[in-house]
């Protein structure tokens, strides 16, 4: 099992919409690393939901887990999506996104200056400057600490 911080900003998707969702194909990804992170995943690795560019709550705020593979992001084909890429086809997909489903909201959000001030958090790649990439791994050790903190 794997590990994952996915960060999403709240005007855009947020863990009130995902909770109301109870899943969703995690679409619109457009950083090749990003991408390859997801076309690892596997069914059963879990989640960590990030708030980002959210001003004072910008931190974990919920929990899901992957329910399917990496498969072509849909919104690459579609002429009228923001996140639409010509290069990109059906027969070649450039690419993805998984499926994942809702798990729990976090009572009290996990704030990134909290992650970046614990001894035992601060090495989360989130916490890392310029780090921006919307999907990065968690190790175990640092979603079990943040898990057992909820």
């Amino acid at each position: 099992m794997n590990y994952w911080l996915f960060k999403s900003e709240p005007t855009c998707y947020s863990i009130d919409d995902f909770k109301k969702d109870g899943k969703t194909h995690w679409t619109g990804i457009r950083n090749y690393q990003a991408r390859n992170y997801m076309k690892c995943m596997e069914v059963g690795d879990q989640v960590l939901f990030y708030h980002s560019s959210a001003g004072e709550i910008t931190g974990i705020v919920g929990l899901g887990k992957v329910i399917g593979k990496a498969h072509p992001d849909l919104t690459a084909f579609n002429k009228k999506d923001d996140h639409y890429d010509p290069k990109s086809t059906k027969e070649n997909p450039i690419w993805f996104g998984v499926d994942i489903s809702y798990q729990k909201t976090l009572k009290k959000p996990l704030l990134l200056t909290q992650i970046k001030f614990d001894n035992d958090l601060k090495n989360m790649v989130v916490a890392k400057r310029g780090s921006r990439l919307s999907i990065q791994p968690v190790t175990v050790q640092h979603f079990n600490k943040i898990v057992k903190g909820i």
